[in-house]
């Protein structure tokens, strides 16, 4: 009996594993589906047909919603791919970006970057989005490593609820002082892709795909860090070496998601929890499907809040939280969240 195989929960069977075909077929049209619905689905419903009629009413549609699809897709496998390393690495059942200070990082620093440097163009305040979540990562686990045991999953916690608080306490003091900046802040503090063109996504594309390469190859490292500590040294790990490598693919897959939308809740939390429901508890699955997945649950999110109050739209970072809830309470209640 191997490793991962011990470690599947009872309620789980072997045979499960079975579903792993389905699954991934069933993410297959999944995506195609949403992102369909992405481009023809707006305050202007268009057919498929008209898409190919080469007016340049079409084509402006076209124009404005494939990269939105894009962003979309990209933002919501990051968030997927960061909140199943979390889980992973912390075993904590509710590490995300949001819970360990990640959003408020990303905020304060892109508060400091239009109050302080004058970046005013999303092309530039996204590094500062990106560089303060980063930074917030990295300062969350060096609290939580403090005094004995290390950096247990309560402790993370903790210190990511305490970053948090003091981050959001420090933004809103800058903000009160600057409404200029309070303007340019509250468009991308709701979590928006709305408006966003090949730019910003090209521009943060290498990092993500740095970090999604990094997540993906650390599927076996953390199988083994579940395990535990002791156990891992037991097994040869080298503990340290593989969480930093796993804590930097979350850095930049965390970072550039949030610097790209803003603050997105949820998906990084429930979605490697609803793939654990189907595909088990090894990480060589659980990450590539939490990378689809969430990219699924986040653009099908935004094509929800393009009309559930027309004429306005609702930001995908208000839908993911709108649809978060139920299902985060869904899993409280069947027992699901606690089994990483």
């Amino acid at each position: 009996m191997t490793l991962t195989e011990q470690r599947v929960p009872a309620s789980l069977p072997l045979s499960g594993r079975a579903s792993t075909a389905t699954a991934a077929a069933t993410l297959v049209v999944a995506v195609v589906a949403v992102s369909a619905a992405s481009v023809l689905v707006g305050s202007r419903m268009v057919s498929p047909f008209e898409l190919f009629s080469g007016s340049d009413a079409m084509s402006g549609i076209v124009e404005a919603r494939v990269p939105r699809t894009a962003v979309g897709l990209t933002l919501g496998a990051a968030l997927g791919l960061a909140g199943a390393c979390m889980q992973g690495l912390t075993r904590n059942p509710l590490a995300d970006p949001g819970i360990l200070g990640v959003n408020a990082g990303a905020a304060f620093a892109m508060v400091v970057g239009l109050t302080v440097f004058g970046a005013s163009q999303l092309n530039q305040y996204l590094w500062f989005a990106f560089a303060g979540a980063a930074v917030a990562t990295v300062a969350v686990h060096m609290l939580a490593s403090l005094g004995r045991d290390g950096a247990t999953p309560v402790k993370l916690a903790i210190a990511g609820a305490a970053m948090t608080a003091a981050l959001t306490s420090w933004t809103s003091a800058v903000l009160l002082l600057d409404r200029q900046t309070l303007e340019v802040f509250r468009l991308w503090q709701v979590g928006t892709i709305g408006g966003r063109y090949w730019s910003p996504l090209l521009t943060l594309a290498p990092m993500l795909a740095v970090g999604a390469a990094l997540a993906l190859v650390s599927a076996r490292v953390l199988n083994t860090l579940t395990l535990g500590e002791d156990m891992a040294r037991g097994l040869g790990r080298h503990t340290t070496r593989d969480r930093l490598i796993v804590g930097l693919a979350i850095v930049l897959l965390s970072g550039g998601a949030t610097a790209l939308a803003g603050p997105v809740a949820f998906v990084g939390l429930i979605v490697p929890h609803l793939v654990r429901i189907v595909v088990g508890s090894d990480y060589a699955r659980i990450l590539p499907f939490s990378m689809g997945y969430g990219a699924v649950l986040t653009l099908a999110a935004d094509v929800v809040g393009r009309v559930v109050l027309p004429p306005a739209e609702v930001q995908v970072g208000i839908m993911t939280s709108v649809i978060g809830v139920p299902i985060f309470f869904w899993m409280i209640r069947r027992g699901r969240l606690g089994a990483l």
